[in-house]
């Protein structure tokens, strides 16, 4: 009788711990993770960058999105274009100002399932500006792929008289790995 008892009570206990592990963060492996993107530039050329160190809190579990969180940041001094002399220019005050504004970040507000993919809704803050957004994701084996566009003017990123150089609107892509 006592077996049944104290074996049932360590079910029960193990049963606890593991629904209580689904709503903790998860790591985010910064090494498998990035931000990409692509804006115009010149009016006919493409230019494909990428932002690397994200961080930040992920908590995800498909069949409880009423406590999924994405509150995850990467650093602005990651700017990657291949060219080093760009990548500096984009890092002054004329655009990132890396120095002012080391951080852009998201943080979401709600995760709905639709149409076999995820819709986060939340802030992202970059350049001290933070605007509402959606990101329409996928997930599959702890990786999320999310994409959006931004429009700099939003976030007061170069100036507008550069529009002939750089364009308005950015495409963003997203990939979060979680351990």
């Amino acid at each position: 009788m006592y077996n049944f008892i104290y074996m049932k009570l360590i079910i029960n206990t193990i049963f606890i711990l593991l629904a209580s592990l689904s709503g903790y963060a998860q790591s985010i492996n910064s090494g498998k993770s990035e931000v990409t993107f692509e804006i115009g530039n010149l009016g006919f050329n493409t230019v494909e960058g990428s932002f690397k160190k994200m961080t930040g809190e992920v908590k995800f579990n498909p069949s409880d999105l009423s406590n999924a969180i994405f509150d995850v940041c990467i650093d602005a001094s990651t700017i990657d274009t291949d060219s080093r002399k760009r990548d500096e220019h984009l890092k002054n005050e004329d655009f990132f100002d890396v120095e002012k504004y080391p951080k852009i970040c998201f943080q979401s507000e709600s995760i709905t399932k639709t149409a076999g993919k995820y819709l986060t809704k939340g802030k992202l803050t970059m350049h001290g500006v933070t605007k509402q957004i959606e990101i329409l994701f996928t997930y599959l084996d702890k990786e999320f792929e999310g994409a959006f566009t931004v429009n700099r003017y939003d976030y007061n990123i170069g100036s507008q008289t550069s529009k002939f150089m750089v364009s308005e609107e950015a495409e963003i892509r997203i990939v979060c790995v979680i351990d």
